[in-house]
């Protein structure tokens, strides 16, 4: 779906990549929800190519920034950075200046440190807005977008947010065009060397590959065998939620607090 919009030849979208990684092989791909990201930037600015600034910050030799650049691309944008470099002030500088009105970037990373903080920590070092897990982004009239953000089981929720703003692209946006290998590589990778502070604090850190955590497993006390197909066919329940809507700010980050201390996420 196109924008609806009688500014969307004047908008400037910038759209983060990263380098993927397969869920079951490993193997180096483009990101699912960044190729998405650039899908939804190549409709916003389907009037103006020129709009459109797809940016990397990392290793401009790096092999899957090809297949971005293969679903149309005429150039991809490289701030090569040392690999212990912090990316967020010099992602940060870079989008200001080139004046972007929306940036779209994955909810995650694949690989890496795959926190997903990165687009709260753009967000507040620009002062912007952000609009996490979107599906798209419908129109874009008089500096106001109108964005709908995915929710759990197929639900929707409308959303209008003034310019700029950052939108983490969910698994629900339409899904990313093929990648051609002609225009892939044709494409220009326009590198600039971006000198960065060293990320301290990672470089502490011991990496390993992250493990499924267990389910919970719901404890059935059933004595026939009635009991015991009842229970298995019933429909789960959510028990114990809570709705907070009129509260105040400090009553609701006590009951969050709350219930990830009870969880064991917190201790």
């Amino acid at each position: 779906m196109q924008p609806n919009s009688s500014q969307s030849h004047n908008l400037n979208i910038a759209t983060l990549v990263s380098v993927g990684k397969h869920p079951q092989s490993g193997r180096v791909r483009r990101a699912d929800q960044d190729s998405r990201a650039v899908e939804l930037g190549l409709r916003l600015t389907a009037d103006n190519p020129a709009g459109l600034t797809v940016l990397h910050a990392g290793d401009p030799a790096e092999p899957s920034l090809r297949s971005y650049a293969g679903m149309g691309l005429a150039a991809i944008k490289v701030l090569q950075l040392d690999p212990a470099a912090d990316a967020v002030a010099p992602l940060g500088e870079q989008l200001q200046q080139c004046g972007a009105d929306i940036v779209l970037t994955g909810v995650r990373a694949e690989s890496g440190e795959g926190s997903g903080m990165l687009p709260y920590q753009l967000a507040e070092k620009l002062g912007w807005p952000i609009v996490p897990r979107v599906a798209d982004i419908v129109a874009v009239q008089e500096g106001v977008a109108e964005v709908l953000q995915a929710l759990p089981r197929g639900q929707r929720r409308a959303i209008k947010v003034r310019l700029p703003f950052i939108a983490s692209i969910d698994t629900a946006a339409p899904a990313a065009r093929q990648s051609a290998f002609g225009p892939a590589q044709r494409a220009e990778m326009r590198v600039s060397v971006i000198p960065a502070e060293t990320d301290t604090v990672r470089q502490s850190w011991d990496e390993a590959v992250a493990k499924k955590r267990p389910k919970r497993l719901k404890v059935i006390k059933a004595k026939t065998a009635a009991e015991r197909f009842k229970a298995a066919t019933a429909k789960s329940q959510s028990e114990g939620g809570r709705i907070m809507k009129q509260e105040a700010v400090d009553e609701q980050a006590q009951a969050i607090l709350d219930l990830l201390i009870e969880e064991g996420v917190l201790r």
